[in-house]
């Protein structure tokens, strides 16, 4: 194996910074589009500060029918959208656009779960100081779930690597892609268990960062 590592090596740093821009740039569009769509569905909630019953069902439908859409017909749907988008349907940036749909909808619904576990005495104490509306969410609403956001935003990142690695079937590069030109079609398992070993590795390093952060912002 170690022979395989390096007559590839060039090819899997190659894969990886691939990896790490499809991840990248759907982790971007967690935070910037998930996290205030996550907040949204939270407020209006039946019960909640904002209670809208036909935005939380819109919204809420959206969310369920691309969370549910199995991924690799989802890439294939987006094939029009994503050429409209940015020019092509093949390669890295285009593997971004279906990625980044997906983890829109996947971290906003982490998003309203753990904003849903910070205790309503906060909002009602947050209201009650006077607290814009600005002010509300992040100074008492994100602050107090930060630990759970970031476990949420974790446990989504280890799932965009999962859902990089089909991108190679439709040419977006990544390790998966590696994995199976270099090792499935050339019939060479150790270049196989190889990108298995550096995918396994990414997530453990994701998850013990992630997991570390989130225990210290964990104040309770």
């Amino acid at each position: 194996m170690f022979e395989d590592m390096l007559k590839y090596q060039d090819q899997m740093w190659l894969s990886i910074g691939e990896t790490f821009v499809m991840v990248g740039i759907s982790v971007g569009a967690a935070v910037l589009l998930g996290l205030p769509l996550g907040t949204v569905l939270y407020f209006c909630r039946k019960g909640q500060l904002y209670e809208n019953k036909t935005l939380s069902l819109v919204l809420n439908s959206i969310v369920n029918v691309v969370r549910s859409f199995p991924f690799l017909l989802l890439v294939v749907a987006l094939i029009p959208f994503t050429r409209f988008l940015v020019g092509t349907a093949i390669g890295t940036m285009a593997a971004t656009v279906p990625l980044s749909i997906v983890a829109i909808a996947y971290y906003s619904r982490l998003v309203e779960q753990s904003l849903l576990e910070v205790p309503k005495g906060t909002i009602d104490a947050a209201l009650s100081m006077g607290a814009s509306k600005p002010g509300l969410i992040f100074k008492f609403l994100y602050v107090e779930a930060r630990s759970g956001l970031v476990l949420g935003l974790t446990a989504s990142t280890i799932s965009f690597i999962s859902f990089s690695t089909v991108m190679g079937v439709v040419g977006g590069g990544g390790v998966g892609d590696f994995a199976i030109r270099y090792g499935y079609q050339r019939f060479e398992t150790e270049v196989m268990v190889y990108a298995i070993l550096v995918m396994i590795l990414l997530v453990q390093i994701i998850q013990f960062a992630g997991s570390t952060l989130a225990r210290l912002l964990d104040k309770r």
